[in-house]
């Protein structure tokens, strides 16, 4: 696999590239290209929700100290801790279906006279059915929070890879050659 290259910050506080100054002003320019200036601002929908205005602060924070809380990423950011909110959401209303089901066992262990059998497990069946739908729905977003995660990483290397590492020549030999000079 080859190795990612190293942003200008890191290169030149290494002072052993051996890079040329002009290579390393090429690749300076070159990050400076893929930033806005601006900072990530959370929309109305997460300052709306604690649990993903709370997420979204954090990894605002995070990314501030790796310089990468650009407003490029202001979507993504956005839209990962809405699902992050969501997610916690539908496990808790799982854990519910849960507590509600051990409850009933436990009624109906007690006092099986209340329901009959075929009541029981039918209900007992409607909740198995619930949490295996909000399990889905759980996997479902965790899914997509892996996919932001994955791609949120990648971009920010493919933003680094697409940074030129060399200077071209002005004056290309081969170009001269085709064109008759």
């Amino acid at each position: 696999m080859p190795t990612q290259p190293k942003p200008f910050k890191v290169l030149s506080s290494e002072k052993k590239s051996h890079r040329t100054k002009a290579e390393l002003n090429l690749r300076k320019k070159g990050e400076e290209a893929l930033t806005t200036d601006l900072k990530i601002k959370a929309k109305k929908e997460v300052k709306q929700n604690k649990v993903a205005y709370k997420e979204f602060k954090r990894i605002i924070g995070l990314l501030g100290k790796i310089e990468k809380d650009d407003a490029i990423y202001e979507n993504v950011i956005n839209r990962y801790c809405l699902l992050y909110a969501e997610c916690l959401d539908f496990e808790e209303k799982r854990e519910k279906f849960y507590d509600n089901m051990i409850e009933l066992e436990t009624k109906y262990s007690i006092n099986p006279d209340e329901m009959s059998l075929s009541e029981y497990l039918s209900l007992k069946a409607k909740m198995q059915k619930t949490m295996i739908d909000l399990d889905k729905q759980v996997q479902n977003k965790r899914k997509m929070m892996l996919e932001i995660e994955k791609e949120n990483v990648m971009t920010i290397v493919s933003a680094l890879r697409s940074i030129p590492k060399k200077v071209e020549d002005e004056k290309n030999p081969l170009l001269e050659v085709l064109r008759g000079g």
